[in-house]
């Protein structure tokens, strides 16, 4: 399908203007940050939700999800435990991370997802690379979307500010973690 953005045409096949809900056991949310300065920490959260709306426009789409931060897996439990403490996400008074776009825009060809990410009671703008993997049938009756999203922020801009110096000066976890989204989601 041909769609008008509010500058541009594209051909997106098999696009559809509808609502979409996220198929958690299909799709990822991930991180990475560097660790010791000298490797990178992946880690993942499995319990997440979301819905997507894809508008005749896709510029005028939105999405909004949330992410329950108790279920983090960073391949260690003993570092998940801590990260789920009052050092890191401290979950027992914020259970949850929220995202909330507030736009779609076109730069140099590519989709960026503008939108606001609530994590500790802090609220900031994180804008999302978004790649559109495909819309199509899928073999039980139902219609999905795939889309990727990339992107990063700063953890202590959201009271994530535990760490420790190194001898060296560096430090044990970076400020800066990237983002790394795999959606697939349902045609509601």
């Amino acid at each position: 399908m041909t769609v008008t953005t509010t500058s541009t045409e594209i051909n997106i096949p098999g696009y559809e203007a509808a609502t979409w809900n996220i198929d958690p056991v299909h799709s990822e949310v991930g991180f990475s940050a560097r660790h010791m300065m000298v490797s990178k920490v992946r880690g993942r959260f499995t319990a997440f939700s979301g819905q997507l709306v894809t508008a005749d426009d896709p510029t005028a789409s939105s999405v909004t999800a949330e992410i329950d931060l108790s279920s983090i897996n960073t391949g260690n439990e003993q570092r998940d435990e801590h990260i789920k403490s009052a050092d890191f996400f401290e979950v027992e008074t914020y259970p949850t991370m929220t995202y909330k776009s507030t736009g779609i825009r076109v730069e140099d060809g590519e989709y960026v997802l503008d939108g606001e990410l609530t994590l500790k009671g802090v609220t900031r703008s994180v804008p999302l690379h978004l790649e559109l993997n495909g819309f199509g049938q899928d073999p039980y009756g139902g219609y999905r979307a795939g889309f990727t999203a990339t992107g990063e922020l700063n953890r202590s801009e959201f009271n994530v500010s535990f760490n420790a110096p190194m001898a060296n000066g560096g430090v044990v976890v970076s400020d800066k973690i990237a983002l790394h989204l795999e959606i697939e989601a349902v045609k509601a």
